[in-house]
């Protein structure tokens, strides 16, 4: 039975709150996979989507932002106790390209600029 909230401890308010977070959070990523599949399935189905040149290059992208999409929520998901990603990869009808890049570092990491007054 659910502490009525005068009875509840500042740990468990603050455990509420956490609750809240991470499932707002949970929603919020996975509306972000659910658009990028459907920019990646759009692309897909327009005549010349597969095609040369500049569409291979814009698919890349898309591609490449799903598996980003993906990768968060289930860093999201582990954060959560949920560890098994099959469900999601099923539920969400991840493609086998989308999944094979998740988690991959896209671009090269951006050079650290040194302050001149630290030590570092």
């Amino acid at each position: 039975m659910a502490k009525s909230p005068r009875d509840q401890t500042p740990a468990d308010l603050l455990g509420d709150e956490l609750m809240a977070e991470k499932a707002s959070a949970l929603g919020r990523l996975g509306r972000g996979l659910e658009q990028a599949l459907a920019a990646l399935r759009a692309h897909d189905a327009t005549p010349g989507g597969a095609g040369a040149g500049d569409t291979r290059q814009s698919r890349a992208v898309l591609v490449d932002t799903a598996a980003h999409a993906l990768w968060m929520l289930m860093v999201q998901r582990e954060a959560c106790g949920l560890r098994d990603a099959r469900a999601l990869v099923r539920d969400y009808a991840v493609p086998a390209e989308v999944q094979a890049r998740a988690g991959a570092v896209l671009t090269s990491p951006v050079p650290v600029k040194r302050s001149r007054r630290g030590p570092f």
